[in-house]
């Protein structure tokens, strides 16, 4: 009694008890005779706590919180499952706004946002997702205004829109658009807690600081998840119709990012172990403007302001690289202008190794109006008073646009050549966890907040549509959730030579040197290497906090494995694609090959077969027990919707 006791004080419904911790049963692990032996000694170790739901949400950022209250509107009964308390979730470091085209600065279109959104995405993206989230990005800015978030304002009242990077009127050709709606240079925050807030009206249950472990599957289906209670080391599993994860991306695999510690890649590492692919893991996009040796960002919306990059020179060097967005060009061409103003020996300061954000040049009050958290951050992280000095940047990681594969729908979807795209029933996923793909090898600044309210509203609404509150779940098989409790214990007891922190800065540093702005063969089959090095190496792992209570050593130590994961599947992704296109830039293979030349015209020309071309969506699978990644390869979907708006034809894609 007095462990139930325990177990139910862990169970948190926004700062109150969730009515199933009264109704929940606790009761030892009953596996099959195959394993009698291992699994008595664990389970006796590790009770279970068995949770049933209609649905079940991993992740509290963005993308969870809209689809948890989504379906708790809808009736079904919702757990929200979350390492973090929401408010701490990644969503809330977003600095530069949310793309729709309200048209409040000068006419607009969604039309040309979906036409920027497929060239920024170089085209690998699906061009029916981005058509779905490109048309309901209006309506959801006017459904976050209507929750309570208070955007910035123009004097007419209407919401204030800046320019972005790779933003354009009229499908390229009418100049820059003013499409970012923002509130000032903290809407992710402001975001947060707006849908936090709003997730409070309805009846989520809502379990924090617990860490998702694994997917639990039978037979093909998704039903649930298991998990570990952070603060008393019990073992929860959640039975539920429909799972969504929603766990973010994975910029801690380099030792520069913008990333919180907590971004290692959960959900697909969970995929991974499940068996299903992930995809175009390759694609990391670099941010132009991280503060040199902090990491911290930088937004984009300085330069949407009217900020500018200078080199050594006091040259505006973007000028030479898109000479028409200038410095709002997409954000894989500015890192890639950087890295070479700085091998070409035009970097700033003692070691001419990084470059100048200039905003000085701003009237005051337009910074204290628009970018008070810069100029904050500035001061605190690089010394500088923004309205006298320039901010010394580095391109550093700053987003994941491979992820989970799913539709426009949110569901996740396996593939195999012979079969072509296949469901995973019970299975969503939303967020950057998710690649859907709007983004493609390149996603485009104030894209991202978009992504997580539309897919993590229409996973809401495919469940809904697809399945009603109650309806029967699938029996978990008595040894559910079995290999991730063993797995769990032997990292516990983890008895080798290595401290975590010390494998996870070498896999770090292997990612940084071997998988950067700019790749080539020799540089990618060494950090193949390198990364299997480190992945062999969790063997002699040793964790020292054997306990279950807040056991940070342990939970890092999962983490770890999951980076180990999305680490592989990226750099032998990369060294596998014989190409550059969008954030995958190769110097051995410096130009796109698409199906056609699209540098001249079309006709005449012999299409290329599907093995011999690169437009192509990367399926990554590995063995979780040896880390061998194996690769096939999925077709981009080019068609739209419907007649709404007209499929955008590959072409140069130049700034």
């Amino acid at each position: 009694m007095r462990m139930l006791g325990k177990v139910t004080q862990g169970l948190k419904f926004a700062g109150s008890l969730s009515r199933n911790a009264r109704e929940t049963s606790l009761r030892t692990l009953t596996t099959s005779n195959s394993r009698q032996n291992t699994s008595t000694e664990i389970s006796s170790k590790y009770p279970i706590t068995d949770h049933t739901y209609d649905a079940v949400v991993v992740g509290a950022g963005g993308a969870g919180l809209r689809a948890a209250f989504g379906l708790a509107n809808d009736g079904f009964k919702t757990a929200v499952v979350t390492k973090l308390f929401p408010t701490r979730s990644h969503t809330v470091a977003a600095q530069g706004g949310i793309n729709a085209a309200l048209g409040n600065m000068e006419n607009d279109d969604w039309r040309w946002h979906f036409y920027d959104t497929v060239k920024g995405s170089d085209w690998l993206g699906d061009q029916n997702a981005i058509q779905y989230m490109t048309r309901e990005a209006p309506n959801s800015v006017i459904e976050l205004e209507n929750y309570g978030m208070p955007f910035s304002r123009l004097e007419d009242g209407k919401i204030y829109q800046r320019a972005f990077g790779g933003g354009s009127l009229d499908y390229g050709k009418g100049g820059q658009a003013h499409r970012c709606c923002c509130v000032a240079d903290r809407t992710g925050h402001s975001l947060l807690h707006t849908l936090y807030g709003r997730s409070l009206m309805y009846d989520c249950h809502y379990f924090i600081e617990y860490f998702a472990l694994d997917l639990l599957m039978e037979d093909g289906e998704c039903v649930g998840v298991i998990a570990l209670c952070l603060d008393d080391g019990t073992i929860h599993r959640f039975r539920s119709k429909n799972t969504v994860l929603a766990t973010g991306g994975y910029g801690r695999s380099y030792f520069s990012c913008t990333s919180a510690h907590t971004c290692t890649g959960d959900g697909s590492a969970m995929i991974t172990r499940a068996g299903l692919p992930n995809s175009d893991m390759e694609f990391v996009q670099f941010h132009p403007t991280g503060i040199y040796g902090a990491g911290c960002l930088i937004t984009e919306g300085c330069r949407g302001e009217g900020g500018f990059l200078i080199n050594s020179e006091g040259e505006r060097f973007m000028d030479r690289y898109a000479p028409t967005a200038r410095d709002l060009a997409s954000r894989d061409i500015v890192s890639r202008a950087e890295t070479i103003e700085i091998r070409e020996g035009r970097g700033v300061g003692p070691n001419k190794d990084h470059m100048y954000l200039q905003l000085s040049h701003l009237p005051p009050e337009q910074l204290k109006a628009n970018l008070p958290g810069i100029s904050e951050t500035a001061m605190i992280f690089a010394g500088v008073d923004v309205t006298r000095d320039p901010i010394p940047v580095l391109p550093t990681v700053h987003y994941n646009m491979g992820g989970i594969p799913t539709n426009y729908k949110g569901q996740v979807l396996d593939y195999t050549e012979e079969g072509g795209d296949r469901v995973v029933p019970g299975l969503y996923a939303a967020g950057e966890a998710a690649c859907v793909s709007v983004h493609g090898a390149n996603r485009l600044g104030a894209n991202s907040l978009l992504d997580i309210v539309v897919f993590g509203r229409a996973c809401a609404l495919e469940i809904a549509a697809e399945h009603k509150p109650g309806e029967k779940i699938k029996d978990l098989s008595p040894d559910a959730g079995e290999m991730s409790i063993a797995n769990l214990d032997k990292m516990r007891y983890a008895d080798g030579d290595t401290p975590t922190s010390a494998l996870r800065l070498r896999l770090q540093k292997a990612m940084q040197d071997n998988a950067a702005v700019f790749r080539d063969g020799p540089t990618l089959q060494e950090g193949v290497e390198k990364v299997q090095q480190c992945y062999d190496a969790m063997s002699d792992l040793k964790v020292s906090d054997h306990g279950l209570i807040w056991n940070s050593d342990l939970v890092e130590t999962l983490e770890l494995q999951n980076l180990m994961l999305v680490s592989s599947q990226t750099v032998v992704s990369a060294e596998n694609r014989k190409e550059s296109r969008g954030a995958h830039a190769r110097e051995d293979y410096p130009d796109r090959v698409d199906e056609y030349d699209y540098s001249k015209p079309v006709e005449g020309q012999t299409m290329k077969p599907f093995a011999d071309h690169w437009r192509k969506h990367t399926m990554s699978k590995q063995d979780p027990v040896t880390g061998k990644v194996s690769l096939s390869y999925r077709p981009v979907i080019d068609s739209t919707l419907d007649d709404d708006v007209e499929m955008v034809p590959p072409k140069l894609r130049v700034y």
